[in-house]
């Protein structure tokens, strides 16, 4: 089952490279594709989401624009000190519409934080519209 709203279950994020005031890394969690977070340019850019507790997660979908490559780490103790790789994926160029990709986690054992990398773009500036996660 996928979670349209991470903030629904507590998720929310603790860290982001860069903000916006109108689009704040927040909008990332509240299942709303027409808000989002922006960056404000340069690479790499990331975020940092944090769960109420300890999550399976199998998938993720990351809903996007102009992002080019995307590395996803996760960390599975209360710190968000120490995180390990878990998968990268290249993004296809949409023109005048969302990315919508589904990111496999490779079977991800209990989560507390997940990262992601934004390692490049299709434009100097990336949106990052909603992220969801599938049990």
């Amino acid at each position: 089952m996928i979670d349209p709203s991470l903030s629904a279950l507590g998720a929310q994020v603790v860290v982001a490279s860069s903000g916006d005031e109108h689009h704040p890394p927040e909008n990332i969690t509240d299942g709303n594709t027409k808000t989002f977070w922006m960056s404000t340019g340069m690479f790499p850019q990331e975020f940092i989401i944090r769960f109420a507790e300890p999550t399976n997660i199998s998938a993720v979908t990351v809903d996007s624009f102009s992002v080019k490559n995307l590395k996803i780490e996760r960390n599975t103790s209360q710190n968000a000190s120490e995180f390990e790789p878990v998968t990268e994926k290249d993004f296809e160029q949409t023109e005048g519409h969302l990315q919508a990709n589904a990111i496999s986690l490779n079977g991800s054992s209990a989560t507390t934080h997940l990262r992601f990398i934004i390692t490049s773009g299709y434009d100097h500036f990336v949106s990052v519209h909603r992220v969801g996660v599938q049990h």
